[in-house]
């Protein structure tokens, strides 16, 4: 069978209604992503949308009934960990490194309490 998909547009993960502030400054300042516009039709849900370097995005969207993600979690990935690791110390994000997976990478949580993970390299798992 031909595969139908064609690769990844974007996550999203959930935030309380008033988030905004705290997405901006959390995965835009300390994380270093740049902030996308939302279409129109979608601005007066609130939440914010941010671009990552491969085209992707990560949408912040407001959930009325939020509870924060312990377990499910999004990774991204970092050219240089153990400069990530000094840049989260130095702003104040705890972070617990592992390496369990045979990669170094990182865990944290973001200001809402989802459980973010930042690898070293991609999986580099082959489908088939």
């Amino acid at each position: 069978m031909t595969t139908l998909i064609a690769g990844l547009d974007h996550v999203q993960i959930e935030a309380p209604a008033g988030c905004e502030a705290a997405a901006r400054a959390f995965f835009g300042r300390v994380l270093g992503l740049p902030e996308l516009r939302k279409p129109p039709a979608l601005q007066s849900a609130g939440g914010v949308w941010f671009g990552l370097p491969d085209g992707r995005q990560l949408h912040v969207g407001v959930a009325a009934d939020f509870v924060p993600r312990v377990k499910g979690h999004l990774a991204l990935r970092c050219v240089n960990l153990p400069e990530l690791q000094t840049h989260l110390h130095t702003c104040g994000v705890p972070f617990q490194s592992d390496d369990r997976a045979g990669m170094p990478r990182v865990f944290l949580r973001d200001p809402f309490g989802n459980r973010l993970e930042i690898v070293q390299q991609g999986h580099g798992h082959d489908i088939g």
